[in-house]
């Protein structure tokens, strides 16, 4: 039997597992991914190439998470990335977040510079009805997080935790000793037993996180889901900002239906990429830190939040089936439109994709967005590029890129005791928590429990 078992290998995970054996080497502590071990995660598809629908999804899961292969920017206050802050106090939330970049540090052998807040650029934003989100950022890149995250995958190793990929756990069972895993270890049914779990698997994990909350009486809290889509330009567009602050948080609140949205994971020369979740494509991006690696683009996502009043407590699977519906309309595929097409409309076809001034950093389906993104959302993002002009121009050219959809599902926040149990002995964590927005958060989170476990 083991004393912890830690269901998920993201940054949450794994910073819990760092935690624990820091606390007590003697603790028998073992990590179940249903992904692959990182060293081995690969994406067939590679850069400007459409997603292949593989059956585990190499960017989306697998040890270190989906953190992996992101844009590797560590947010390290609690403006946004989640609600910790709400959660914790903002004393305590600091310091387990400044705990996760010291961590990070030691595990890192050309730790970055921060990019710290502007003044100049919030002034800038207010001044045209916008609002910058702005916080000191650690930018590792897609590169030196990957290596970052290997050491310190490398070290849990080496600290005797036991590490088994390509395992998923399906089911929970209370037991005498404290409770029965069921797992599929390469497709093959199997048990573990442990005395406590923690349960890491990030926003993918939300039906599981569903099922065993509902199988156990945990109170679930409905939250929202965003809607959107990725946007891509010539990097030189947003350069004013991404050279002093990096990454641009924005919030709007449109004059149409008074919705908030918000442009947020920016990535600088970088690159459109697809996430596989459960067969439903979407969009995302990252940048690597190498300059040799920068493309000449940017881009960012724009999402529409959606709140559900009532009873209704499915917005998970309102947002997968818009996704699943681009995917439709776009032959399984993300579908990509100018923002010149969208505005006169009319859908992208190939020959003017060919002739566009922003070359496209992924291989996605010509199309028309407005055939599948709800009335309202879409209204939202033509408004918000608008509202983005106004501070860089040239958000709003015509042969701008908008891919979708890229959406972000927060839909579940089990009751916890305030140390994020949501049952005897067992902790949520991380992203799939929806408490979490962000590796940041995540990773404190991680931290925190470790200590609180080894307490308890």
């Amino acid at each position: 039997m083991y004393d912890i078992a830690i269901i998920g290998g993201g940054i949450g995970g794994l910073m819990a597992a760092y935690r624990i054996k820091q606390n007590n080497p003697d603790l028998k502590v073992i990590i179940l991914e249903r992904g692959y071990e990182q060293e081995k995660r690969s994406c067939p598809a590679g850069a400007g190439q459409k997603c292949l629908h593989c059956k585990v999804c190499s960017i989306s899961g697998g040890f270190a998470g989906a953190g992996a292969f992101s844009d590797g920017k560590f947010n390290l206050g609690t403006a946004y990335g989640g609600m910790i802050g709400d959660e914790l106090g903002e004393d305590v939330a600091m310091k387990y977040i400044n705990q996760v970049d010291h961590v990070l540090e030691s595990f890192s052998d050309d730790y970055p510079p921060l990019y710290r807040s502007s003044e100049e650029l919030k002034l800038k934003c207010l001044q045209n009805n916008l609002r910058l989100l702005d916080m000191n950022v650690r930018h590792l890149g897609t590169d030196k997080n990957y290596k970052t995250m290997l050491r310190l995958i490398e070290h849990l190793r080496s600290e005797q935790v036991e590490m088994v990929s390509r395992t998923e756990c399906v089911d929970i069972e209370k037991s005498d000793g404290g409770y029965v895993l069921q797992v599929k270890h390469r497709e093959e049914p199997g048990t573990i037993e442990a005395r406590k779990i923690i349960i890491a698997t990030g926003r993918s994990g939300a039906d599981f996180v569903k099922k065993i909350c509902l199988k156990f009486g945990v109170h679930i809290f409905a939250n929202s889901v965003d809607i959107g889509v990725r946007v891509e330009m010539k990097d030189a567009i947003w350069r004013e900002f991404s050279s002093k602050i990096y990454e641009p948080k924005i919030l709007y609140r449109t004059k149409t239906f008074e919705d908030r949205t918000r442009m947020f994971c920016f990535n600088q020369g970088g690159l459109v990429s697809a996430e596989n979740n459960h067969g439903v494509i979407t969009a995302n991006g990252h940048s690597f830190a190498e300059p040799e690696k920068k493309t000449d683009n940017c881009n960012f996502a724009i999402l529409n939040s959606i709140h559900f009043e009532g009873d209704f407590d499915k917005p998970t699977e309102y947002a997968e089936n818009i996704a699943r519906n681009m995917n439709f309309a776009g032959e399984g595929n993300i579908i990509v439109q100018r923002f010149g097409d969208l505005k006169r409309g009319r859908r992208t076809n190939a020959h003017r994709l060919a002739a566009n001034s922003v070359i496209p950093t992924m291989q996605a389906f010509p199309g028309d967005l407005s055939i599948v993104m709800p009335y309202r959302a879409l209204t939202n993002i033509i408004e918000t590029i608008y509202a983005l002009d106004k501070v860089a121009p040239g958000t709003a050219n015509d042969d701008t890129l908008l891919y979708g959809c890229e959406n972000k599902y927060y839909s579940i926040r089990p009751q916890h005791d305030g140390n994020f149990s949501i049952f005897d002995g067992v902790y949520l964590i991380g992203d799939g928590s929806g408490i979490t927005r962000g590796l940041s958060q995540s990773g404190a989170m991680g931290l925190y429990v470790g200590d609180h476990i080894c307490r308890d």
